[in-house]
């Protein structure tokens, strides 16, 4: 019995042990990346993607919070025409990295769409703390 408890138990667990972000480590890019690329004109091959309450950061694409399904659409008919090739780069920075209820809906969409450069902007407090307090190039 007690063997069948602990099964129980485990299988019982498994969606939260086998949930994972819909990203790997690899496809973060650091906020400071980013700004260099922005600074140094180097943003030819790049797509900016504002997936949150504001599109602050220069060159970005407002798609708005895409924990709204509405949002989530307008994202999807936005790439349709997007080079798979392209790297897209997508933001939040609403609230901490950990809790955003906006990027998951929108990385999910890239990897859906089969974009090859998906990159998410690691921004582990917000956006303020994270982009704007640092001086990094936002929009006017």
């Amino acid at each position: 019995m007690r063997y069948a408890l602990l099964l129980f138990a485990l299988f019982a667990a498994a969606p939260v042990f086998g949930q994972s972000e819909p990203w790997t480590p690899a496809q973060l890019m650091k906020p400071e990346v980013l700004a260099s690329r922005i600074t140094a004109s180097q943003t030819q091959n790049l797509l900016i993607l504002s997936v949150g309450p504001d599109a602050v950061i220069k060159g970005s694409v407002d798609i708005g919070p895409t924990r709204d399904q509405a949002n989530v659409e307008k994202l999807k008919t936005y790439l349709k025409t997007v080079s798979r090739e392209k790297e897209v780069v997508i933001y939040c920075g609403c609230c901490p990295f950990d809790k955003c209820p906006n990027i998951r809906p929108a990385f999910r969409v890239l990897n859906e769409m089969g974009f090859k450069k998906a990159r998410l902007l690691d921004i582990p407090k917000n956006i303020k703390v994270n982009w704007l307090d640092k001086d990094y190039p936002s929009v006017d």
